[in-house]
């Protein structure tokens, strides 16, 4: 090299190195919804508080005053209980409400099956789907009102076809035979679509490949059914008989729109008789014992069904 040859000043490093971070990178924080699903959940919350929480709490205290709207209430303490027990109306009411129950959820679950089944196996039409929801959707004053016409023995249409047949009219609600069945029956009617629609959602859950399976084996329309459909239909099943049992013992408006009670309490359910006692006779502590009762009774009802059907297990899994 040449004496001019001029000599670049070695380089300072500052420290860093070329493509290496300037330092390591702080983990992140995962990201907090807990705020966002309480700000969410405010608006149920305090609908729940207001309407469900505050009414029972508010309820079980009038059970144990002597309450009648009329003069601020008074505590008694276990003696609205202790009336029940020798209350022959309540244990007639319940044994009322049990024989409805039994009508209207073996009547209703067993044409829910059938229509479900026959919409699975064999046409899924949506018209059809449509048509079973119609009567769920009309209020059931209005169905009691509907069918109180047309069973009427001297004017409904029922009556006039059976006379034209050759047939005995017949007074259905006012009969003491006939009245509850009667009136199970104008449920089951409002009831059966929507039910049915339940059980069908539940059987398009079960894989296609199964049918095919037993078909394949030689295995006919009943034994698919009995083998496979139901069993596996089992978690929606339950489902449907706690929904329908909590349902059925709280029936109240069809009564009260078509036999009020009768004839000779042969239709008195326990709602009836909680709302006779409570704005009738303006016993609302008595009432008020009576449906903390119910809600007691519902709540062992329910578990066992829970119990005995496992509604939380699933074949399919």
């Amino acid at each position: 090299m040449g004496a001019n040859t001029a000599v670049a000043p070695p380089h300072k490093s500052n420290g860093i190195r070329t493509g290496e971070a300037a330092g390591p990178e702080k983990p992140r924080r995962p990201r907090d919804d807990r705020k966002a699903a309480w700000l969410f959940l405010a608006p149920v919350l305090v609908g729940f508080a207001l309407f469900y929480a505050y009414p029972t709490l508010r309820g079980v205290y009038y059970s144990l005053t002597d309450y009648n709207m009329l003069a601020p209430p008074n505590f008694t303490g276990a003696e609205n209980y202790q009336q029940l027990i020798g209350d022959e109306q309540f244990w007639n009411a319940l044994r009322v409400t049990g024989y409805y129950v039994v009508l209207n959820i073996g009547s209703q679950i067993l044409l829910a099956l059938i229509l479900a089944t026959l919409m699975h196996r064999l046409t899924r039409s949506v018209a059809l789907r449509a048509l079973l929801l119609v009567p769920w959707l009309v209020p059931n004053v209005t169905v009691g009102l509907v069918w109180l016409w047309l069973l009427d023995a001297n004017l409904g249409f029922v009556n006039h076809m059976l006379d034209a047949l050759g047939m005995e009219t017949t007074s259905f609600f006012n009969s003491p035979s006939l009245a509850m069945p009667t009136v199970a029956l104008v449920n089951t009617w409002a009831y059966t679509g929507y039910t049915a629609l339940l059980l069908y959602a539940g059987m398009l859950q079960v894989p296609q490949h199964l049918y095919e399976s037993a078909s394949l084996d030689g295995a006919g329309e009943w034994r698919m059914f009995s083998r496979i459909t139901l069993p596996l239909l089992r978690p929606v099943l339950a489902l449907v008989l706690v929904v329908s049992l909590i349902g059925s013992f709280q029936i109240f408006d069809t009564i009260a729109v078509t036999t009020k009670g009768g004839p000779v309490s042969a239709t008195r359910v326990i709602y009836y008789y909680i709302y006779e006692q409570a704005f009738t006779q303006f016993h609302m502590g008595y009432a008020s014992a009576i449906a903390v009762v119910l809600a007691l009774l519902l709540g062992v009802l329910t578990a066992v069904q829970m119990r005995l059907l496992r509604a939380s297990r699933s074949d399919l899994a």
